[in-house]
C-alpha cells in the first residue's frame, strides 16, 4: 500500500537531574558540594532514506520519544545523555506543523537529516552552585523537559518527469517500456492506485526518473476519484509529459482530454503552468489514430508544443519520446520545488517561558521557566530558598508583579504554590 501522508507527535527525553551530594572521603574533613550534572534527554532526529518508499510505517506507529537522561551521580559525575531516536523518512518528504499547516523543513536531499524535537539539558548538580560566599549549597537543579511537537509528513515524490493524462491513454505501459518498472497494467480504469516510478537510462551516467501520476479526471483538483492524493507528487517534477490517446477508441477527444487535465492541474497550483511539456500521441497502432494525430498537431503544433507519436502496444516511437525528454531535461535546470508552501520561520526558543499575570485580583506566575525552578528547590534548606528568591528578582519576575500592583503580605501563586510577597 502506497502511503503518502501521515500525522506522528514527537517528543525529545526529559534532561536529567542534577544532585546533592558531598565529599565524604577520608583525609577531607572539610567536604564540600559533590553532586554532579544530569544527562542531556534525547532528541528526536528526521533522516531522509531512499531505502523508504512510502510512509507505512506510520500507520501503525504515532508516538517518538527520545530517551531520558540520567540523574548526576556524586563525585561530580556526569549522568549518561539520553539516546537520540532518528526516524526514517523517504526523500522528498515534507515535514509540517499540524496546527498551523506550514513545512518545517523539506527532507529533498539524500542522508539530509533535522532535529525535529530537542531533548532537554540536564540540571546542575549542587558542585555548580558553590561560589565564595555560598559554599555549600544544599539544592541542585532540575533537567528541563524535551521539546514536542505534533508535524505532518507528506511525501512529494522525487521524479524528473511526470505522465500525466486520464485514465486508460497507455501510461503504465509506456513507463514499463522506457524503464525497468513494472506496473500492474490492464484494460480499464483507474489500474493504476499508487504512483509508479521507473530510472530510464540512457547512456551510462545518462538516466532520470520518470513517474506515473495516477488519478487524474474531470474534477481531481476538488478531490474527486483520487485527484488530490497524488496531484501533490506533480509539483516536485521538471518537466510533464502529456499523454493522450490519438485513437480516440473510448470517444473522447484528445484535444478536449489535454485542456481538461491542464486546468485540473492549474486550478490545483497556477504555479505548474511553468512546466515545460511534451504531448504523447499514443496508440497509434490502431485504427482511427491519424485522424487524432492530426487534429491534435494543428491545436497544439501552432503553440510550440513538441508531439511525438507512439504506440505503447508495438513500441513505435517510445525511443525517440526517451531521448527527446532527456534533450528537454538536459536543458532545463529547475529545482525540486515545492510552489506553494508556507514556510514555519518559528523556531525553537531555547528561553524557557515566565507569565506573569492579575486575574481575579490574584497574581499568578506561570511557565516553562518556574515549573523547572520550583522543581530545584528544597524550601527547607536556606541556601535553596535564597537561590530562589535570587533568581525570580534577576528573572524580572518581581518587578513584573510590583508593575501590576502588588502589596506587601499578598499573595503570589506560582504553579499552584502559594507565596507571600514581601519586598
Amino acid at each position: 500500500m502506497f502511503i503518502d501522508k501521515a500525522n506522528i507527535a514527537v517528543k525529545g527525553g526529559k534532561g536529567g537531574n542534577g544532585i546533592v551530594a558531598w565529599r565524604r572521603e577520608k583525609f577531607e574533613p572539610s567536604g564540600g558540594p559533590y553532586g554532579g550534572d544530569g544527562g542531556n534527554g534525547g532528541s528526536i532526529i528526521l533522516k531522509a532514506d531512499e531505502g523508504i518508499r512510502t510512509l507505512m510505517d506510520f500507520r501503525y506507529k504515532r508516538h517518538y520519544s527520545g530517551q531520558n537522561g540520567e540523574d548526576g551521580r556524586t563525585k561530580k559525575q556526569f549522568g549518561k545523555a539520553g539516546e537520540d531516536i532518528i526516524i526514517k523518512v523517504p526523500v522528498g518528504t515534507l515535514i509540517k506543523d499540524q496546527q498551523s499547516g506550514k513545512v518545517i523543513v523539506d527532507l529533498k536531499e539524500k542522508n539530509q537529516t533535522f532535529v525535529i524535537a530537542k531533548g532537554g539539558k540536564g540540571g546542575r548538580g549542587n558542585a555548580k552552585f558553590a561560589t565564595a560566599t555560598r559554599q555549600a549549597p544544599g539544592f541542585a537543579e532540575a533537567g528541563t523537559k524535551g521539546q514536542e511537537r505534533d508535524i505532518t509528513l507528506e511525501l512529494k515524490l522525487l521524479a524528473d518527469v511526470g505522465l500525466v493524462g486520464f485514465p486508460n491513454v497507455g501510461k503504465s505501459t509506456i513507463l514499463s517500456m522506457v524503464s525497468e518498472a513494472k506496473p500492474k497494467i490492464a484494460n480499464y480504469h483507474f489500474t493504476t492506485l499508487q504512483p509508479n516510478l521507473g530510472v530510464v537510462r540512457i547512456a551510462d551516467e545518462k538516466s532520470f526518473v520518470l513517474a506515473d501520476i495516477p488519478g487524474l479526471i474531470e474534477g481531481a483538483s476538488e478531490g474527486i476519484g483520487l485527484g488530490h492524493e497524488f496531484l501533490r507528487h506533480i509539483e516536485r517534477t521538471r518537466v510533464l509529459v502529456h499523454v493522450l490517446d490519438a485513437s480516440g477508441v473510448e470517444g473522447r477527444d484528445p484535444v478536449e482530454d489535454f485542456y481538461t487535465i491542464n486546468e485540473e492541474l492549474f486550478q490545483y497550483n497556477e504555479r505548474l503552468r511553468d512546466k515545460p511539456q511534451i504531448i504523447v500521441a499514443n496508440k497509434m497502432d490502431i485504427s482511427g489514430s491519424e485522424e487524432g494525430l492530426e487534429k491534435i498537431k494543428a491545436e497544439f503544433e501552432p503553440q510550440g508544443i513538441q508531439i511525438f507519436q507512439t504506440s505503447a502496444a508495438t513500441s513505435a516511437g517510445i525511443n525517440d519520446l526517451k531521448y527527446a525528454i532527456w534533450e528537454l531535461l538536459s536543458n532545463y535546470h529547475g529545482e525540486y520545488e515545492t510552489f506553494d508552501e508556507e514556510y514555519d520561520e518559528i523556531e525553537y526558543v531555547e528561553e524557557e517561558t515566565v507569565i506573569v499575570r492579575k486575574e481575579n485580583d490574584m497574581y499568578i506566575v506561570e511557565g516553562s521557566f518556574v515549573e523547572n525552578l520550583l522543581e530545584s528547590i528544597y524550601f527547607d534548606d536556606v541556601d535553596s530558598v535564597r537561590y530562589f528568591q535570587e533568581t525570580i528578582r534577576k528573572k524580572g519576575i518581581v518587578e513584573e508583579l510590583e508593575k501590576l500592583g502588588i502589596e506587601e503580605g499578598e499573595s503570589v501563586f506560582i504553579c499552584d504554590y502559594e507565596f507571600e510577597f514581601f519586598h
